[in-house]
């Protein structure tokens, strides 16, 4: 579930609005956007994918919302890494050609 939008990362490019499919944001002029219904996220992670600063903390747990401190996620890393982990964004290497999906796929035809 959608747990943080990070004021001092936010860029104000509301791209994270845009994505969402179940329009858990609002917009807000002049200020990064708001979690206006949170219970509406489906963790599905494209806010944090299509990010371009890792300013997005999406919890791994759909149905539950927990507290987070952002300082606590930048310590250990986890603002940011699901982009970092699928070699998603600028300098990132894609982790594509590691996926041994295709290879199962292939044996099905």
């Amino acid at each position: 579930m959608i747990e943080l939008v990070s004021e001092s990362r936010c860029i104000k490019c509301n791209i994270c609005v845009n994505i969402c499919p179940t329009n858990v944001f609002d917009r807000v002029p002049d200020a990064p956007p708001t979690i206006a219904r949170q219970s509406d996220c489906q963790t599905c992670y494209m806010c944090e994918l299509y990010c371009p600063v890792d300013a997005l903390y999406v919890a791994p747990e759909s149905d539950v919302t927990t507290s987070v401190n952002e300082a606590e996620l930048v310590e250990v890393g986890l603002l940011g890494s699901y982009r970092e982990n699928i070699g998603w964004g600028y300098k990132r290497t894609s982790t594509a050609k590691a996926d041994q999906t295709f290879q199962i796929l292939k044996q099905m035809k």
